[in-house]
């Protein structure tokens, strides 16, 4: 059997045009019983062409990365500790349908109220009609609004239910139904009272805002509301800075918070019912609760108690930063392998904004090891990160962890940076022989990370590594280079795992070849509850 550099089993697609060839493909990792085109164990020949199939990399290539620049008080390396061995709860399926179930019952508890408060009646005429219209969209604005709030909250629970990626996914669609049904409100409640009132519609406007309580304020929340929308729209969220986008997304607890007297001294609904008032007063109190002890209270809170700080900054490469972060009893993190924390480096300007960085080693329990690529202005900061420097962090979060896994067979995908969870995981699954198989895809040679720390991982724990070169297709929707593109998605993953029917499979990286990823292993065959992935998209 061919060992490179130690590691069974180890490949990679050549971007090289040559001609005919012929490989011997042997892996004794993978069980001599399973079904596939190639018989690993044993050793098969087989003609391919070399710009296409797997062609065992050369023993003798070194790491094309040596880290550049190196500020330490005294790092080591990660592939020689043993990581710790954190619990890993599984996540109950049927949490999903119970935070499901809680959501609707929410709304219907309010259409009920309405109900309750002759809402119903009230439609028999135009100005009547279009007021209780106006309340009832209110009503439903202001309940999702509330859940949009406690859906980013970092509610442990609903964290790990979902996951922040999907949770992001959901706040956004929450959040934009809010928006329109506020639109409605307002323009709805505006034209009922102006059917019934002398004062005619500019008349009406003028008379809300300047005489009824708490509406002044309620047109300063709805404008940073429109702001926050606005800016999320898809095409303005691309134009903008990470950076300036968290800022000015923090508008809309202004605006939340704004809103709140209006409803309290002018909600007919809020004011008549004791039961409406009761659960009215619950709901804000579990949004601003929630906040304020999950993003604020118990991120202080574990920060001070581990006291991180910058042990070690490494350049991987000109545009790839790692750190190192000590601290106290970090074994009594409940951190694991794959998730991400929100990161505060305590180094001047800049200072008070978090950013998503996953951990790229397994924990164990005496440092934190994150590695980001300078996307933006604050990972550009990491690379003048000084030893010392205090961190603040908020997490851990994320599903990306051995937690969510429901087989024995695991393959890991990830493209570009999207490695630094992956690696994790590799280093601490439990797995046995040819349990594991990672994928790698990287633009060019120069672009890869951590090859030896992969290689000697993938050798110490018997997992298979594919290392796959080349720029993506661009003739069509792929995750696989323009040199392979003759290939299909399906037939690829096929020929790297031939039994990924029966896999759990984690995707990371850039967002476009995660999309391509997934359709490829669910084509080829793996549920979709088996397929786990995590975007950082804003």
């Amino acid at each position: 059997m061919p060992v490179v550099g130690g590691m069974p089993g180890a490949y990679g697609i050549r971007s090289d045009n040559s001609v005919q060839t012929r490989s011997v493909i042997t892996d004794n990792s993978q069980d001599n019983s399973q079904e596939s085109p190639k018989i690993f164990g044993h050793a098969m020949t087989m003609d391919f062409s070399a710009d296409t199939l797997l062609a065992p990399r050369t023993p003798s290539t070194p790491s094309p990365r040596k880290s550049s620049k190196r500020k330490s008080n005294g790092g080591s390396s990660r592939t020689g500790n043993r990581h710790v061995a954190v619990p890993v709860p599984r996540v109950p399926r049927w949490w999903r349908e119970a935070f499901g179930v809680f959501v609707w019952s929410s709304m219907l508890v309010v259409v009920a109220l309405w109900v309750a408060g002759g809402g119903l009646q009230d439609l028999a005429s135009v100005g009547s009609g279009l007021t209780s219209v106006g309340r009832l969209t209110g009503l439903v604005a202001a309940d999702l609004l509330l859940i949009q709030v406690l859906l980013m909250a970092r509610i442990p629970l609903v964290e790990k239910t979902y996951g922040q990626d999907e949770l992001a996914r959901r706040h956004r669609l929450v959040g934009f139904w809010s928006f329109n049904l506020m639109v409605v409100h307002v323009v709805a409640i505006t034209l009922g009272y102006a059917a019934t009132s002398p004062k005619g519609l500019w008349g009406t406007i003028v008379d809300f805002v300047v005489n009824y309580p708490g509406m002044l304020l309620a047109v300063a929340g709805t404008a940073a509301l429109v702001m926050v929308t606005v800016t999320s729209i898809k095409a303005a969220r691309s134009r903008l800075r990470y950076e300036s986008w968290h800022l000015l997304h923090l508008y809309a607890y202004l605006g939340v918070g704004l809103a709140l007297p209006h409803q309290l001294w002018t909600g007919k609904e809020f004011l008549t019912s004791p039961v409406a008032t009761i659960y009215w007063w619950t709901l804000w109190a579990a949004a601003a609760g929630s906040v304020l002890f999950w993003r604020v209270g118990q991120p202080l809170r574990l920060s001070l108690r581990h006291r991180l700080v910058v042990q070690e900054v490494r350049a991987e490469s000109p545009t790839v930063t790692t750190v190192v972060m000590s601290g106290r009893d970090l074994h009594r993190l409940p951190v694991r392998a794959g998730q991400f924390l929100q990161w505060r480096f305590l180094d001047g300007p800049g200072a008070t904004r978090a950013h998503p960085y996953s951990l790229s080693a397994a924990p164990d329990g005496r440092t934190l090891r994150i590695t980001a690529a300078h996307l933006g202005d604050g990972s550009e900061r990491l690379a003048r990160l000084r030893p010392g420097t205090r961190v603040l962090f908020e997490g851990p979060y994320g599903r990306m962890h051995e937690g969510v896994r429901t087989r024995r067979k695991v393959l890991l995908m990830a493209s570009g940076i999207g490695i630094t969870p992956m690696r994790a995981l590799l280093e601490s699954m439990d797995q046995r022989p040819g349990d594991v198989t990672l994928v790698y895809r990287v633009r060019s040679d120069p672009d890869r990370l951590f090859v030896d720390e992969l290689s000697a991982l993938a050798g110490s724990r018997r997992a298979r590594l594919f290392v796959v070169t080349g720029r993506r297709a661009s003739s069509r929707h792929s995750w696989l280079p323009q040199h392979a593109a003759h290939l299909g998605d399906v037939e690829a993953i096929r020929q790297l795992v031939p039994d990924v029917a029966k896999h759990d499979v984690f995707i990371c990286g850039n967002p476009g070849w995660m999309d391509a990823a997934e359709q490829a292993v669910i084509r080829a065959g793996v549920p979709v509850e088996h397929v786990h992935s995590e975007r950082f998209t804003y």
